[in-house]
């Protein structure tokens, strides 16, 4: 069985007063969850020193929201992949939907990052999803298969296993609308089908996220589906209660 993992996105969001105070309250109410879940946060990139400082020795992980290619120089206010590393970090994002709508992330870069965040010994964490016309016009397959191939051409099969997958409709982020859970499990199983055909080991290891307005009183039913190995949470991870009620499902 895939471990369950629930990761928190933070966003451009966050003081030190304020996150101190939700990362003392997913600690403390993380002292009950058995070990079948795993989760972590990844912040904005001034906060990581504080993160390090108040989730060393927990059971909760941490990590960026995006990194360069480049792995130092004259690119200023990008963020290395040493650089998350130095401050402890596991995970990092790469390709949500909000750097590649808001920074023209193209495929291929994204899968450069990818690259990057692997050869630093961080896990990866690969978005993928569609917008509400890709979905309409029926090209969600078509859509996501092409976001995840440029990835799976350029990891080598024994590197998937360290890569973590996240399925965010692009129509379902930060809109208060939800993809069905059948919905969701459908891309999900297509999703691992395309891993498949690179590694059917992979493929049946590799964990996928669902990420789109995942909030308390839909995890269950979300979470329950085959193919759907945790969450990548917006707005619910920025409430303790809520996230770890997300974590508890």
């Amino acid at each position: 069985m895939r471990r369950k993992l629930v990761i928190g996105n933070w966003k451009m969001n966050g003081n030190r007063a304020a996150n101190a105070a939700l990362l003392a309250g997913i600690v403390s109410g993380l002292k009950d969850v058995n070990d079948r879940a795993d989760c972590a946060v990844c912040v904005p990139a001034p906060y990581l020193a504080q993160c390090e400082q108040e989730l060393n020795a927990t059971a909760v992980a941490w990590g960026g929201q995006d990194l360069s290619i480049h792995a130092s120089g004259a690119y200023t206010g990008e963020v290395a992949a040493s650089m998350l590393t130095d401050f402890g970090s596991k995970y990092v994002l790469v390709g949500h939907s909000e750097r590649r709508a808001y920074h023209g992330e193209t495929n291929e870069l994204v899968a450069q990052k990818a690259v990057v965040a692997l050869a630093a010994g961080l896990v990866p964490v690969i978005c993928v999803g569609e917008t509400l016309e890709d979905r309409e016009a029926g090209n969600t397959e078509t859509v996501i298969c092409a976001q995840l191939q440029a990835a799976l051409e350029v990891i080598p099969a024994e590197q998937l296993s360290n890569v973590v997958l996240a399925y965010e409709p692009v129509w379902a982020i930060g809109t208060g609308k939800t993809a069905t859970p059948q919905m969701a499990q459908e891309a999900h199983y297509f999703l691992r089908g395309c891993v498949a055909r690179k590694s059917e080991q992979v493929a049946a290891r590799i964990q996928i996220l669902y990420g789109g307005s995942m909030k308390p009183d839909n995890a269950v039913e979300l979470l329950a589906q085959a193919d759907i190995d945790g969450g990548l949470i917006g707005g619910a991870a920025l409430k303790a209660a809520d996230f770890l009620a997300i974590i508890h499902a």
